[in-house]
């Protein structure tokens, strides 16, 4: 069960993400239409430092939330940068920390059936205090949750990929590796 791209052309390209619309012809012959929204993906940092998990909580206009309770997460969208640069850098504008320690856990996409977005999620340990510019738009909130309430955390958190993280957290805390 396969496909090939026939076509595809994009209708809008914006600040966050660009909207295409492609082609696709099924083995079976049926060629199909399909929009999306083309995203280059992001990182996200399951980063605690043995008794706190940093989280952020920043309004989600979007989904009208004033304010939600995250992971931090950012973009890749500096040409050049590697993942791994971006979780720190991501890190140190997001909860103002880097880490010594950054080990990728799982790459999953956050919603195929509209966005190619593949988040990356990373377990960033052995933190130090590190400074860096935050875009200026954004309003964030460092939060530093006791890891001895992660589930406090998870019964807060509505946003996926901050489930995500927080679940694989609570999954692995009998294992000496989280």
């Amino acid at each position: 069960m396969g496909f090939e791209r026939t076509g595809g052309e994009t209708v809008y390209d914006g600040l966050i993400a660009t909207v295409r619309v492609e082609t696709f012809r099924h083995d079976d012959g049926e060629e199909v239409r399909r929009e999306y929204i083309a995203h280059p993906g992001a990182v996200v940092m399951l980063a605690h430092d043995g008794e706190h998990l940093y989280l952020v909580r920043q309004p989600r206009e979007a989904a009208g939330e004033e304010l939600l309770l995250e992971l931090p997460a950012g973009k890749l969208d500096e040409e050049g940068e590697e993942a791994e640069e971006t979780v720190q850098r991501e890190l140190a504008e997001e909860v103002g920390k880097r880490a010594r320690s950054v080990r990728h856990l799982k790459t999953f996409y956050s919603s195929p059936g509209f966005t190619d977005e593949a988040m990356r999620l990373y377990l960033c340990t052995d933190l130090y205090d590190a400074e860096a510019e935050s875009e200026e738009d954004e309003r964030i909130e460092v939060v530093e949750w006791p890891l001895a309430d992660l589930d406090g955390a998870i019964a807060e958190t509505t946003d996926a990929k901050t489930l995500i993280g927080l679940l694989w957290l609570k999954a692995c805390t009998s294992r000496e590796d989280v």
